[in-house]
């Protein structure tokens, strides 16, 4: 009788260790905590300045950001130490399946911004106006022009561009990796022939100083609008432009979160979604996608009178 009841007290107090653990470790809350994050590498900018408010505003709030590949921030949901991936599309439906069937539960995910593909070329370079179709030829290597992409096959960008513009075709020898984002940016100063391909954030941003520098030695292209009206219509990459869906390699920012219980996750993107959060993508002249912009008519009168 003493052992069982020696045996019950030690099953006991074990149980209630493992509470105070488990206690012990589950202390993220919406503003306070540890996470990992993996975020697309052409977005880097723009979520640096997103940690950066989010940390100030709650200092016991600690994210860990690694910027990579987009295959390789999928490649990093899988995995437990990592709770949120900020890319550029939302799950496929045999990924949201995976997920289902392996954990039980589907991350969440939604769109917080619009970015867009930047074309960027050198300065001196004289043409910087492409249609589909010879941006078509460029990336196919049927035009022998030097083109630099941010990384391998495994990008955002790589997978749009060969979505949206080539429709599947393979990309011409003529096309280059860069290891990163400042790779291409480096590549395009260096040449007068090659064009670069980056995000928005890392070239749109005319209040931040190091990129308006950038603009004494790159410059960015014009691209075909193909939903306006009127034909011949050329847009640069900017807010505007994307949100009147007149640049035509605009794509969308998703984050997606894999949190049983509202933890540090939840509470960051709560904040991008946020009127706060939503101000910084606008700051970056990316287009925040949970503001409402309001498209107005107005008529301008010629009052100067000969």
């Amino acid at each position: 009788m003493q052992k069982l009841f020696i045996v019950i007290l030690m099953c006991i107090t074990t149980c209630i260790a493992c509470n105070n653990t488990k206690e012990k470790t589950n202390t993220d809350t919406l503003q306070s905590g540890t996470i990992h994050i993996s975020v697309d590498e052409s977005f880097k900018p723009v979520i640096e300045q997103q940690i950066k408010v989010f940390q100030s505003s709650y200092p016991e709030a600690n994210i860990i950001a690694s910027y990579k590949s987009e295959a390789d921030c999928f490649r990093d949901l899988q995995k437990d130490s990592t709770r949120m991936i900020i890319v550029a599309r939302g799950l496929k439906e045999q990924e949201a399946d995976f997920y289902k069937n392996q954990i039980d539960y589907i991350p969440r995910e939604n769109l917080v911004a619009y970015d867009a593909v930047t074309i960027i070329v050198n300065i001196n370079t004289k043409d910087s106006i492409y249609t589909l179709q010879q941006l078509k030829d460029i990336l196919s290597g049927k035009v022998n022009t030097p083109v630099i992409m941010d990384g391998n096959n495994a990008t955002s960008t790589v997978r749009f561009l060969q979505d949206s513009v080539l429709h599947g075709l393979p990309f011409g020898k003529n096309v280059k990796a860069a290891s990163n984002s400042n790779g291409v940016i480096d590549a395009v100063i260096n040449s007068t022939n090659a064009i670069g391909f980056v995000g928005l954030s890392w070239v749109g941003n005319s209040d931040e100083p190091s990129q308006v520098e950038l603009y004494k030695k790159i410059k960015l292209a014009m691209v075909e609008c193909i939903k306006c009206n009127e034909q011949g219509v050329f847009a640069k990459p900017s807010q505007s432009t994307i949100m009147y869906g007149q640049y035509t390699l605009a794509r969308p920012l998703f984050y997606i979160l894999k949190e049983y219980m509202e933890g540090l996750g939840t509470g960051f993107k709560n904040f991008m979604s946020s009127e706060r959060g939503q101000l910084i993508f606008r700051r970056a002249f990316l287009a925040p996608a949970k503001m409402n912009f309001q498209k107005r008519s107005t008529v301008i009168q010629n009052n100067i009178k000969e």
